[in-house]
């Protein structure tokens, strides 16, 4: 077994994680239950929480797939511990992302693992190992669109109803993001085995900067439009409907929530 050599102690879950998982679940918590005095502050603290949470399950399922495809190295760089601190960089993986957030509800990819390829045998691994990051963002939506598309709202409450609708939406657009096959995003990943080597060693300069690429391309107006218009139409797919999104997006800015939001359609 390649993870023999794996400590207990490189495995163990670390504590700011479970913090931020505590949070998580206090603001969710208060938002069901309208405890906090502010109810827009305490979606903001839930679903900034729980955005961190989903960053540090794509980088770990990064990991843990490279782990059992043979990157024993991915265990003593602390990526099994789901600490965000070990993925990557703080400000890139973390502190941005939220800032993207914040400022146009788009879920920015986090930073990336390192993972030592050369350890690893065979294309179909190298692809999975890029796929599992958007996949766990992937689940992660089906997980707070299930009681939409279930039709379970029954009983949960406008605010939390708002915050999960709007938590779907970070997860569709890293998905999508993630798997757009641009040099640097794990898309790009999972073709990339299946290249030839000249096309790889081109496109191989353009990596650091391919997110920065797709949003200055997002800046477009025409193609944002086509970008959010996909959005929306897998979150109404999935039961969400514009107003749940919209309204989630407002409270969580809660410094200028829409009036309208008050009111249930």
């Amino acid at each position: 077994m390649t993870t023999a050599t794996i400590r207990p102690g490189d495995r163990r879950i670390s504590p700011v994680f479970v913090g931020i998982l505590a949070v998580t679940a206090v603001t969710g918590w208060a938002t069901w239950t309208g405890f906090a005095e502010q109810p827009g502050l305490a979606v903001f603290l839930f679903v900034t929480a729980a955005w961190v949470v989903s960053l540090c399950l794509h980088e770990y399922a990064h990991a843990r797939t490279a782990l059992h495809s043979g990157d024993i190295s991915v265990g003593a760089k602390g990526y099994l511990t789901l600490n965000p601190a070990k993925y990557t960089h703080v400000l890139l993986s973390i502190v941005l992302p939220v800032i993207f957030v914040i400022m146009g509800g788009i879920g920015l990819p986090g930073g990336a693992v390192f993972i030592e390829r050369g350890r690893i045998r065979g294309r179909w691994r190298h692809s999975l190992i890029s796929a599992a990051g958007p996949l766990t963002n992937v689940l992660f939506a089906a997980v707070c669109t299930a009681p939409f598309w279930l039709d379970a709202l029954d009983g949960v409450p406008r605010d939390f109803r708002f915050a999960l609708a709007f938590l779907a939406l970070l997860q569709v657009t890293a998905a999508i993001l993630n798997f757009l096959p641009v040099p640097g995003l794990d898309g790009y990943g999972v073709i990339e085995p299946w290249l030839s080597y000249n096309v790889r060693r081109q496109l191989e300069p353009l990596a650091p900067f391919g997110l920065l690429i797709v949003f200055a391309l997002l800046w477009i107006p025409s193609l944002n439009a086509v970008f959010f218009d996909v959005i929306d139409t897998i979150l109404r797919a999935l039961g969400i409907s514009d107003f749940d999104s919209y309204c989630g997006f407002e409270l969580f800015r809660f410094w200028q929530t829409a009036e309208i939001c008050s009111v249930s359609p």
